[in-house]
């Protein structure tokens, strides 16, 4: 079988619009909308988990890549999903999470780490050894040489692990391969700042020195399988502030990809993008768009939206109160938020439940915010929520339910808001 990210780019050679949404994201909901969009319209669906998520050592999900699989498949057999439709992709695959470490040691773990990957049954593979080490010279910026160079060995690995995988099972499907040392943070910037657009020079010569350095490691044999280079369209998110992408802008570099039919770009941190704007980026070769926070801000907006209605309609000894629950363990366990957020308490108050970023998301799998959400959503079982209630908070679902497309339960509500989101990126790359 071949990979089905390769049918995606056949269909771009021959001039077909086409491209894939990459949901980045462990969260139960959302993994479970998306798989619900997917088998509605009968389409393949990318899940990627990132080495921070998911390593061998646990990864603050406290799973390894088989455990994430398994994970991933129980959602499936909930909503009846085909499994052989699921594409799962490991996402800064390489030393990231060890980055403070000497080169010996956190290469060490990377290697480990992709060959996992592999062995699960990842079949999309994002190679990110752009950062540096602790063994490396703070002073000086990482060569590209040097870049490559890891990536080289960490691509063995996997070709080795998918032997491996493949003897084990004959009908084993090889990895496709994303590579890029003009890797955008993981889960948005830190700084408003203004970005600078990957000059075709550097895009040039990002991948001349891996074909370089991958023929000295004699893996020329490699280009079968790489298929996309992560580069900085004009696309980020900060945690107050959106750029969002122009295509005039980025049309030196977009128009490169004519000379290279065999690549496409990656778009990482395309969150928050209009549909339209999504749909340019895919037309013009970022053709991989990857999104995460915007999934979980959108599922965080309808939680409170509905807890806005719990106020309205629940007694007050019988509220979930899940935006204070929420708030108050954030608070006593800050350490996914307190780097990113900068201003006096008032404004880190407002950013750490609204902005952009969406750092709630990493407590969202804690036992006692998984108890209030699943209370406020029990609230409202026997409770019919009025249409003018709706109108008020719920807006875009108040249509929807008016019309007869949505049903108008607690759970199906806040699943529309992860699902609003989807619909952007499915209007971006279908044809």
């Amino acid at each position: 079988m071949d990979n089905p990210i390769l049918l995606i780019l056949n269909k771009r050679k021959k001039g077909i619009h086409s491209g894939i949404p990459s949901f980045c994201s462990s969260n139960k909901l959302v993994i479970e909308v998306a798989l619900e969009q997917a088998k509605r319209n009968n389409e393949y669906v990318l899940i990627e988990a990132t080495s921070n998520q998911v390593n061998q050592f646990g990864g603050y999900m406290n799973m390894n890549p088989k455990d994430f699989k398994e994970y991933v498949y129980r959602i499936a057999d909930k909503v009846k999903f085909d499994k052989e439709k699921i594409i799962l992709g490991g996402d800064h695959l390489g030393p990231q999470p060890w980055q403070d470490l000497d080169e010996n040691i956190a290469m060490e773990y990377s290697r480990e780490l992709v060959k996992q990957f592999v062995l699960a049954g990842f079949i999309k593979i994002h190679l990110d050894t752009s950062m540096r080490l602790g063994s490396d010279d703070k002073s000086k910026p990482l060569l590209d040489e040097t870049i490559a160079r890891r990536g080289a060995e960490l691509y063995a690995v996997c070709e080795d692990a998918y032997k491996e995988l493949k003897k084990e099972n004959k009908d084993a499907v090889h990895p496709v391969f994303v590579i890029g040392s003009e890797v955008p943070i993981p889960g948005g910037t830190q700084k408003e700042e203004t970005l600078s657009i990957t000059t075709p020079n550097d895009f040039k010569n990002t991948l001349e020195t891996y074909k370089e350095v991958f023929l000295q490691y004699g893996l020329d044999d490699a280009w079968n399988h790489i298929i996309a280079v992560v580069v900085q369209p004009g696309v980020e998110f900060g945690s107050s502030n959106l750029h969002f992408y122009n295509r005039e802008e980025a049309k030196d570099l977009t128009q490169c990809l004519t000379h290279y039919p065999n690549i496409v770009f990656e778009g990482h941190s395309t969150d928050f993008q209009p549909n339209y704007k999504l749909r340019e980026m895919v037309k013009d070769g970022v053709a991989i768009l990857k999104v995460g926070p915007a999934l979980t801000f959108g599922l965080r907006e309808g939680l409170f939206s509905l807890s806005m209605i719990e106020k309205e309609l629940i007694p007050n000894e019988k509220r979930a109160n899940f935006i204070e629950i929420l708030e108050n363990y954030m608070d006593s366990n800050p350490k996914y938020w307190e780097k990113y957020y900068t201003g006096n308490k008032e404004q880190i108050k407002i950013l750490k439940k609204y902005s952009f970023s969406d750092r709630c998301r990493y407590y969202f799998s804690n036992l006692e915010i998984e108890k209030a959400q699943e209370k406020l959503f029990r609230n409202f079982d026997n409770i019919e929520i009025p249409l003018y209630m709706l109108h008020q908070y719920m807006p875009i679902q108040y249509t929807k339910v008016r019309d007869g497309l949505l049903k108008s339960d607690a759970k199906s509500l806040v699943k529309d808001y992860i699902a609003t989101v989807i619909e952007d990126y499915n209007y971006a790359v279908k044809n």
